[in-house]
């Protein structure tokens, strides 16, 4: 299949084999063609978590730098539909990388890859539901 925008979650599952989606994300990444799209807050945000998890933040621009994955968003290019959708979701509320993911939806059609439940929420111009790719959530499973 062709690309996929990729969330945190599953980045940092890849990333780290001891989390519990871990085999969850090999499996999605292997089944796309990269690259994987995403934007610096995804980045920003699995550098924290694997360094929380003690591995280091070059792990995550190990795949940047393979081609793997491409940083393929403008934050100022967006920013006032970012702003918009902050403000439509301020209940939830809404992160900034899930914003950018929600924002790169919109212009590339392509699905999201994601451990985050608020995608369900989150709508492509206000009214569409987005294309998710995510594990099927259980009460009691972990999920970020």
């Amino acid at each position: 299949m062709p690309g996929a925008l990729i969330d945190t979650g599953p980045l940092v599952a890849y990333l780290y084999p001891r989390d519990v989606y871990h085999d969850w994300a090999v499996e999605q990444f292997s089944s796309f063609d990269p690259p994987f799209l995403t934007c610096e807050p995804v980045i920003t945000e699995a550098c924290f978590l694997l360094v929380r998890n003690g591995l280091a933040a070059s792990h995550v621009l190990e795949p940047i730098e393979s081609g793997a994955i491409e940083v393929a968003f403008s934050l100022a290019e967006h920013v006032a539909a970012l702003r918009r959708a902050i403000e439509r979701y301020a209940n939830v509320p809404m992160s900034l990388a899930d914003v950018c993911l929600v924002r790169m939806a919109e212009i590339t059609g392509l699905p999201i890859c994601t451990l985050d439940s608020d995608f369900s929420i989150y709508r492509a111009h206000g009214r569409r539901p987005l294309n998710l790719i995510s594990p099927d959530f259980r009460p009691g499973v972990h999920e970020p």
